[in-house]
């Protein structure tokens, strides 16, 4: 089509422009800038290198850019300078926008070389921050803000009184608050509507986290202000890094983010996702995936059978470097922090999965002196291949152990706290599979060729286990065949594991050292310093036991116990106490302490806590209805080396005497605080006495005689009162000291 000339004017008349019709040229040719420019990137921080060198670095970067996606034939553009050389930036354009996303995100910050970092950028974000005057053409030195003192977010570590903190949430108000040994628990805040599901603490116990339905938020310091928010609409569950350095979010209804439903922080990226990985420094979003179906099964008839979504999905390595999800039957996909990058750009392709766990401590391998984490998993039989556990060094990716194992049914992967010892858990069932049976496959990571010791003395099925923190003991509990929706809780036996003694230093094998029988037991508490064990039964309503065992405790000399004494355990129950409708139980972090809550969460019979000293010793309790939880406060890891803790514990009864001391001149002030409101009262009361003698004296209605007693007006002197006091004494404690 071309313009229209029926307007215009002859050769006499002057030209107008304006009366020519350029609609039609003007659609068919105008450059439509913000179109198509969402594919476009723009790379800064690149060597500034001479023309002839130009075509040598766009290859280097395009290896780089390529990792993400595909770069369009001809798609870098490098500007040159007046000196000829390369500006350090360039311009460009992948096939696809969704392309351009992903190189912000995975290679923005990645490093080219010792001397520079390339930074990545969407060229329409620079384009949209320039516009309307928000760049000033002339250059204005930015401005320092004033310093603002923070709140101190581990403040409560300097108790006078070394106490811990606990949060209550009752009916709708969640409080913090300072355990006091049998006293009531001492208020430092109290809030209602705090959050509308549940409270969580971060690992180190920097923040307390509330769950709402817009999203999560932080609190923490003296004045519990919020600290963080993450937007996640309709979030479920939450879970932090071993280091609080980065928090997963989860929701079971897919994101909603459009420009009719803004999110602040998230963009159209999150939208359809369930899982949010945040940095908590930032309050920014780092990634985002969604929920992965879990796969089915199929039962001995044949009908499937949906397995429940593992929590946490993502897992994080005990350094916050790594995060990992499995995809189940299929691979196991390993980010690296913060950039969320898929470590080597790819998954680790592992036919049949089922579970994987990272060690929950740095390894420390026998003459391994490189960098490394350890992920074990296992996998089912597959055809004619055995089942397999195997042991993955990361970030080499190197398998540093495998065991075959056969007829298993299933297999759980419990690691000890130090990662010294990885225990599979695995059920066998015999060849005709009417019968199991449990296998204990203890890896023994930090020796020489990581051994695998088998504890196969166990008959029935093992339905609980639970290593001892920071030591090499462990406590499982079996039990027969069970019956499918019984009403009675089946039987089970308790049994306790020590490893043997052995001269020099080395940790012996792993053998029984007792088994308690006919129990209803289904839970173990270790307590966080290890030494002292809860066995108990949790959600029942025929038996709520709970037994506090020492595993170290100081017999008598005389006792002639020989086979404890040839393993490093000393048992002995120290106290069975009963608390009806438990289903939690807490230790505080000291292990000086443990509650035991009957949770509103679970049922509505008897809701509160129990308040116990290590030894079993009930201290106080509470009946509280709508009772939800209590949760102690984390501390965090120790500044101690090992040889000022191994110090404080050669000097631990010097320190003894001293709280000691400290709890009895407590105590002492309780009872003086006591006497001292006695006083005050008695002299209130006398002070008023003499102001009503002295009022009726003055109106006449009573005569004071000689000896200070008192008569009314009229009354014979034989009539008067006599004032009689006595003085009671009452021995309130008594002890006998020896000093010789």
């Amino acid at each position: 089509m071309s313009p229209s000339y029926e307007n215009l004017p002859s050769d006499d008349e002057e030209f107008d422009e304006s009366q020519i019709d350029f609609t039609d040229i003007e659609e068919q040719y105008q450059v439509r800038l913000d179109e198509g420019l969402d594919a476009f990137v723009v790379v800064d921080g690149l060597p500034v290198v001479p023309d002839d060198n130009k075509a040598k670095l766009i290859k280097f970067v395009l290896r780089k850019l390529n990792s993400v996606g595909k770069v369009k034939e001809d798609g870098v553009y490098m500007p040159l300078g007046d000196d000829g050389k390369t500006e350090g930036y360039a311009f460009v354009e992948y096939n696809a926008p969704s392309e351009a996303i992903q190189a912000v995100k995975q290679l923005h910050g990645t490093p080219l070389d010792k001397k520079h970092t390339m930074a990545v950028n969407k060229l329409t974000d620079i384009d949209r921050y320039g516009r309307e005057g928000r760049i000033d053409e002339d250059y204005t030195p930015p401005t320092q803000a004033p310093f603002e003192q923070k709140e101190h977010l581990r403040s409560w570590l300097g108790d006078n009184d070394g106490r811990d903190q606990m949060v209550m949430f009752r009916s709708d108000n969640v409080g913090v608050f300072w355990n006091d040994k049998e006293e009531a628990p001492e208020e430092v805040v109290d809030r209602a509507n705090w959050t509308e599901s549940f409270v969580q603490w971060s690992p180190q116990g920097t923040f307390l986290t509330s769950l709402h339905a817009q999203g999560v938020q932080l609190w923490g310091g003296k004045a519990w202000s919020r600290q963080k928010r993450f937007s996640h609409p309709g979030v479920n569950l939450v879970d932090f890094s071993p280091s609080e350095k980065y928090v997963t979010t989860w929701s079971h209804r897919p994101l909603q983010v459009d420009e009719n439903h803004p999110v602040p922080s998230l963009t159209l990226e999150e939208d359809g996702k369930n899982y949010i990985i945040w940095d908590v420094a930032t309050g920014k979003p780092l990634r985002s995936f969604t929920t992965i179906d879990v796969l089915n099964t199929v039962d001995e008839e044949g009908n499937p059978v949906k397995k429940k979504m593992q929590w946490p999905t993502f897992k994080w390595s005990s350094d916050d470097k790594y995060v990992a999800r499995m995809t189940q039957g299929q691979s196991i996909s390993i980010y690296e922090l913060p950039r969320m990058n898929l470590l080597d750009k790819a998954s680790i392709k592992i036919e049949g999965v089922m579970d994987f766990e990272w060690a929950p401590a740095t390894p420390k391998r026998d003459n391994v002196k490189t960098y490394e984490q350890l992920l074990c998993y296992w996998t089912p039989e597959l055809a004619s291949n055995p089942a397999k556990v195997s042991l993955m060094t990361v970030p080499t990716k190197e398998i540093v152990r495998t065991r075959n194992l056969f007829n298993v049914s299933d297999a759980k992967l419990h690691w000890q706290s130090d990662a010294a010892y990885i225990c599979v858990k695995v059920d066998r069932h015999s060849k005709s599979k009417k019968s199991m049976a449990t296998n204990l496959e203890i890896f023994r990571v930090r020796e020489k060729g990581v051994p695998v010791e088998v504890v196969d003395s166990i008959k029935d099925t093992v339905i609980n286990f639970a290593w001892e923190p920071k030591g090499s003991r462990f406590v499982l509990i079996t039990t027969g065949e069970v019956l499918a929706q019984t009403a009675v809780p089946p039987k089970t036996s308790v049994s306790f594991f020590a490893t043997e003694k052995i001269k020099g230093g080395a940790v012996g094998n792993f053998k029984h050292v007792r088994t308690v029988e006919k129990k209803n037991s289904n839970a173990i508490y270790w307590s966080p310093k290890g030494r002292f064990v809860i066995v108990a039964t949790l959600q029942s309503q025929q038996s709520f036991d709970l037994d506090f065992w020492d595993l170290s405790f100081d017999k008598p000399k005389d006792d002639k116990d020989d086979k404890e004494k040839e393993l490093n355990a000393n048992l002995q129950l120290m106290n069975t106490v009963e608390h009806y409708g438990v289903t939690d139980i807490e230790w505080d972090p000291t292990g000086r302490y443990v509650a035991t809550v009957a949770s509103a969460f679970r049922h509505r019979m008897e809701n509160g806590y129990h308040m116990y000293d290590f030894k079993g010793q009930l201290l106080r309790e509470e009946h509280i209805d709508g009772f939800k939880q209590l949760l102690w406060r984390p501390r965090p890891p120790t500044l101690l080396n090992k040889e000022e803790q191994s110090e404080i514990r050669k000097n631990l009864r010097n320190y003894s005497k001293v709280f000691d001391e400290q709890d009895l001149a407590k105590k002492n002030t309780a009872n003086k605080q006591v006497v001292e409101s006695r006083r005050r009262l008695l002299a209130e009361w006398l002070a008023w006495r003499e102001s009503m003698i002295e009022m009726l004296k003055e109106e006449g209605a009573i005569i004071e005689l000689n000896g200070g007693r008192i008569v009314r007006e009229g009354e014979d002197e034989d009539d008067a009162a006599e004032e009689i006091e006595e003085i009671v004494e009452e021995i309130i404690e008594e002890t006998e000291e020896v000093i010789g």
